[in-house]
């Protein structure tokens, strides 16, 4: 508010004025240029009509008894047609606003275990607001709106908190890499076992291509060769066989025992077996 003259007062932009005569409320006058009859008139003060922000901090602690400190912005601005309240009915706003802050913080904020208190910021927010829109508009307060910023535990409490996350998911990590250790060794196994049986199918394929081929080279030999019975060819294959094992094991500068009798034991042996089997079409 700027006084030109004796009787000349401009009010300024999103400003209101005060006029008092001798002493008494007379008026309220908007921005800009006003004649007043001074000095029986006066402005007695003027009230912004900006948004205005007050950051406070309140100390409280939780159902679990832990201290936090809890910080809330307020934002409010006079109401212009109510100037007069907020002039003469209250004399210290932001006091009056922190005090209605602390009441609803230390009220709400000990119902509530600390992961609740971070998880109902809003809920917080919105009883500070309630609670400040009932008291404030009869003073000729409008609240815009009630933030809480900051929700700060005691260090110590901040620490603790970061190790049990930390372990926690030191135990997911630890659970996860077991459970992908037991399905890489279950799926070695079923490889192992698939691969065994596999190697088994090849095993018995090619015994039953080598016992098919022995029958054919039998037969053809029979056919072949009248008057040889099945027992003479099979000497003969088992004799080459035998023979054949002993140049391979020579080869590789291995030493077999070798005893006739051995021999004569395994042609009897294998023939038997193979003429066993002539009743079922064997040969």
């Amino acid at each position: 508010m700027s006084q030109g003259c004796a009787c000349c007062v401009c009010a300024r932009t999103t400003e209101v004025g005060i006029i008092e005569d001798l002493g008494q409320f007379k008026r309220l006058i908007d921005p800009g240029f006003h004649c007043i009859c001074y000095p029986i008139s006066q402005v007695s003060g003027t009230l912004s009509l900006r948004i205005q922000q007050l950051d406070v901090i309140c100390e409280t602690k939780t159902k679990d008894n832990v201290f936090i400190q809890v910080a809330v912005a307020v934002q409010y601005r006079v109401i212009t047609q109510q100037a007069y309240d907020a002039y003469y009915r209250l004399s210290d706003p932001r006091g009056q606003i922190q005090s209605y802050v602390f009441d609803v913080i230390r009220s709400t904020v000990p119902r509530l275990e600390l992961d609740e208190a971070f998880a109902s910021k809003q809920d917080l927010a919105s009883a500070v607001k309630e609670q400040l829109d009932n008291v404030m508009t009869d003073y000729g307060y409008e609240i815009i709106a009630t933030l809480v910023t900051d929700l700060s535990p005691n260090a110590r409490v901040k620490a603790s908190m970061n190790e049990i996350n930390a372990s926690k998911r030191l135990k997911e990590a630890a659970s996860q890499k077991a459970e992908a250790d037991k399905v890489q060794q279950v799926k070695a196994a079923e490889a192992d076992a698939e691969a065994r049986y596999l190697s088994g199918m090849g095993v018995a394929r090619q015994r039953k291509a080598i016992v098919e081929g022995l029958q054919e080279s039998v037969s053809v030999f029979s056919r072949e060769v009248k008057g040889t019975a099945p027992k003479d060819i099979m000497d003969i294959l088992l004799l080459s066989q035998y023979f054949d094992t002993l140049s391979t094991i020579g080869a590789n500068n291995l030493i077999l025992e070798h005893d006739p009798a051995t021999v004569a034991s395994l042609q009897r042996q294998v023939g038997m077996s193979f003429l066993q089997k002539k009743g079922n079409n064997f040969f």
